[in-house]
């Protein structure tokens, strides 16, 4: 590469190699202020010096060396897998990915932690597992120097010969409830169950089609979950807990459904379960899931809307990250409740 040092005052004419940053704290600004391939006006002059422009680089690249733009350009399309979509062009050398749809955004870990590896690179994500809703930000991609070697993009796309990230979509529009309780189905209490349960869901655009209340007897709650399996996501609420007059699991088992564990490491809610029975999904939620804005069951459903598969294995690594800050003023999903 060969670069020529020219004094701004002088550089008149010429051409910009690269887009040009302005900070503008004040003003609330930052971004390309001029672009890659702007011809240099002499009004132009004092607003690059605002900015610490006093010179620039006429650049000659050699024959193995690529500009950010055009790595970043080469490498998008490897990136962006199903549901994803991404700058036409790039900015400050940047492209951005934006999810095409609402769903849960899905990114290979292992890779990702690859092509970082490689110095030259920065492609920063969201969250595995996270829910967007359509035209989310989930990741941006770049090269740290303006130029680099031809080799160091084989490299990259060596490692996403599949793509890295993407958007899968939130399949279960409709599920059927089940509460549990004696002291619910007797009237000691009023039901909360049904209101939070309704609007968890239909944050994610789930309808719950039929509910009903059902004291704590295993035939009961066997039957009507039974006549409940015409949608593919059941809920069944209360009923969940060490006390041996909980009966929920053990009446769901006797229905056929197979648990893959029984709760998970998460608090709160660590008696929050997921089963299968066949293609239906069933979730039993404890009343923590009711108390807090955040849970267990806050951290799965997404997965379980777009029939994401959960392993035993996924629920054991969900202890790092799992315990709630319980911080006062709750900002979830956008904090570390959930999140490796």
């Amino acid at each position: 590469m060969k670069k020529i040092k020219i004094p701004i005052e002088k550089a008149v004419g010429e051409q910009l190699e690269h887009d040009l940053t302005k900070i503008d704290i004040d003003g609330k600004f930052k971004g390309a202020f001029f672009k890659k391939g702007h011809i240099i006006r002499k009004e132009d002059i004092e607003e690059l010096k605002k900015i610490g422009k006093n010179y620039i680089y006429k650049i000659t690249p050699s024959k193995d060396e690529i500009h950010e733009d055009d790595f970043a350009m080469s490498l998008s399309p490897l990136l962006a897998g199903e549901n994803i979509s991404f700058s036409n062009e790039p900015s400050e050398g940047k492209i951005m990915f934006r999810s095409d749809i609402d769903g849960l955004f899905k990114v290979d870990k292992k890779r990702l932690v690859r092509l970082n590896c490689i110095e030259e690179t920065s492609f920063p994500t969201i969250h595995n597992n996270f829910p967007v809703k359509k035209d989310k930000v989930v990741a941006a991609f770049r090269t740290i120097p303006l130029y680099s070697k031809r080799r160091v993009l084989e490299r990259a796309k060596k490692i996403v010969s599949e793509p890295i990230i993407s958007v899968k979509a939130f399949k279960i529009k409709s599920a059927n409830l089940i509460i549990t309780g004696n002291e619910v189905y007797q009237g000691l209490i009023k039901d909360r169950f049904e209101d939070k349960i309704r609007l968890k869901l239909s944050a994610f655009g789930v309808d719950i089609k039929k509910s009903e209340i059902v004291p704590d007897n295993i035939a009961v709650i066997q039957n009507v979950f039974e006549k409940f399996t015409d949608e593919q996501l059941v809920v069944v609420t209360g009923g969940s807990s060490v006390d041996p007059d909980d009966v929920t699991k053990y009446a769901l088992k006797k229905a056929g459904v197979k648990f893959i564990r029984e709760g998970n490491p998460i608090q709160p809610a660590n008696n929050f379960t997921i089963g299968y029975l066949g293609d239906i999904t069933v979730c039993v939620v404890p009343a923590g899931a009711l108390y807090y804005k955040a849970s267990a069951f806050d951290i799965f459903i997404p997965r379980i809307l777009s029939k994401d598969k959960i392993t035993k294995r996924d629920i054991a690594e969900y202890a790092e990250g799992g315990l709630c800050h319980f911080c006062k003023v709750c900002t979830y999903p956008i904090c570390p409740f959930g999140k490796a």
